[in-house]
């Protein structure tokens, strides 16, 4: 596995380096590319927006909250903001059994996802993975739903999903990350973060985040 690290002035262009590699990979592409996006900050979604040959491009999630649509906390209202609604691909967090739900959104999964795009909490969270959640220990499905976290139950890529994808691109910005990313870089397993396995893995960060 490797891990890598870019340092960008600040968080703007960190964010349109993310969206440039994933235009540059999806244009590479020979088939339908597979994306899965995090909660995703305006910057990258507008690059994202404008970069990326839509004709051959679906957007799956990393992960969602289990709230109302059309919500500011559902990440899915920003991606159908601003990208091509019948290219996304939404988990069903609407779904009265959850589980079930998230067996569905797992079996529509491509085997390998092409590019993962995921964040950084404070806590050394990523995607919905968790300190302390029992999701941190599914190691048989592809997506699973969590516990309460910040009053909402989430639906999430797992660890399996995230080892098979061909690439990750982790997006990690403001001051308030820079503990959690050292953590992450030094494969801290404290911490959820630095679980995730994929083989290839690039870090794009601020100048903020990764001082020292």
């Amino acid at each position: 596995m490797t891990l890598e690290i870019e340092v960008h002035e600040d968080a703007v262009a960190a964010a349109a380096r993310v969206a440039a590699l994933a235009s540059e990979r999806a244009s590479r592409a020979s088939s339908t590319f597979a994306l899965a996006l995090s909660k995703a900050p305006r910057a990258l979604l507008s690059g994202l927006a404008d970069g990326l040959p839509w004709e051959r491009v679906v957007v799956f999630q990393v992960d969602e909250r289990v709230a109302p649509a059309g919500t500011p906390e559902r990440n899915l209202t920003a991606l159908l903001d601003a990208l091509p609604p019948e290219r996304v691909r939404p988990m069903p967090v609407q779904e009265r059994d959850l589980e079930r739900a998230a067996s569905r959104y797992g079996a529509d999964l491509p085997p390998a996802l092409d590019l993962v795009h995921l964040g950084l909490g404070e806590d050394g969270h990523t995607a919905s993975l968790v300190p302390d959640d029992p999701v941190l220990e599914v190691d048989d499905r592809p997506v699973a739903v969590t516990g309460p976290y910040q009053d909402r139950r989430r639906m999430t890529l797992t660890y399996p999903a995230l080892a098979a994808a061909r690439e990750i691109v982790w997006l990690v910005t403001g001051a308030s990350k820079r503990a959690a990313l050292a953590r992450l870089l030094e494969r801290d397993p404290a911490i959820p973060a630095a679980r995730v396995a994929a083989r290839r893995q690039l870090v794009v960060a601020d100048a903020d985040a990764a001082a020292r």
